[in-house]
């Protein structure tokens, strides 16, 4: 006789949230709890129980799932219905390769049209990941590096470019790689973040591509070492 149904761990987190009519809605729900953290790659996502959720019909709920096909976050299996989407290692490190590459470029015009205002919030958002290390909150400290990343870019104000590097950036997102680094790697990236800082606030493009691109490859050789046998990663 087969056990109780579990219940999935996005519906858990929808609860208590109020309905949701607009289907814009209910895309921004659905996009904000995956990428929160706190429902990892391959979580089913059942139609019906989100729906009810948001107190919907399912045909808001699949146009929604859609769009969040198109942008990486969801798959969609054959007889086994909708899931939070899953990548294998290599497509998780081709993803970070694209990041680099986008990044590096954002960087590069950045520098060149900051002003006090984006020193100052740099430096506050350098302040929160200080916070987030002495808190030894792996979580936290993967959402301020974010927030620190985005300080730095965008000054660069191309729109189109930070659109791209966002929707490659929320790919990598529900697996939130920084939490599962140890202390020492997440000191030693940290110690990156206050070099590439100093490199911004000297107005050096230079200096700063070059601490980033260390900062970048040393971060894909700590997620690169992560144990692909413990359901983070897709089987190749």
């Amino acid at each position: 006789m087969p056990g109780p149904r579990r219940r999935s761990a996005l519906v858990a987190r929808l609860a208590g949230r109020p309905p949701a009519g607009a289907q814009s809605a209910i895309v921004d729900e659905l996009r904000g709890v995956i990428l929160d953290g706190e429902v990892p790659p391959g979580s089913a996502i059942p139609v019906d129980a989100v729906a009810a959720a948001f107190g919907v019909s399912r045909i808001p709920v699949r146009e929604a799932l859609m769009t969040l096909i198109g942008e990486g976050l969801v798959d969609h299996r054959p007889n086994a219905g909708y899931r939070v989407a899953m990548m294998t290692a290599p497509e998780f490190t081709e993803i970070y390769l694209v990041r680099e590459a986008l990044e590096t470029a954002a960087l590069r015009a950045a520098v060149e049209l900051a002003t006090a205002e984006d020193d100052q919030r740099a430096g506050a958002a350098l302040g929160a990941l200080d916070v987030a290390v002495r808190a030894y909150d792996g979580r936290l400290y993967h959402r301020e590096s974010r927030r620190f990343h985005l300080a730095l870019i965008r000054p660069c104000r191309m729109r189109r470019l930070l659109h791209m590097l966002d929707v490659a950036w929320n790919m990598t997102e529900p697996l939130q790689p920084m939490s599962h680094l140890g202390d020492a790697e997440r000191a030693a990236l940290h110690a990156d973040h206050a070099g590439m800082l100093a490199a911004f606030l000297d107005r050096d493009a230079g200096g700063l591509t070059a601490v980033f691109a260390a900062h970048h490859h040393r971060l894909q050789r700590a997620i690169g070492a992560l144990p692909q046998d413990t359901g983070l990663f897709e089987p190749g």
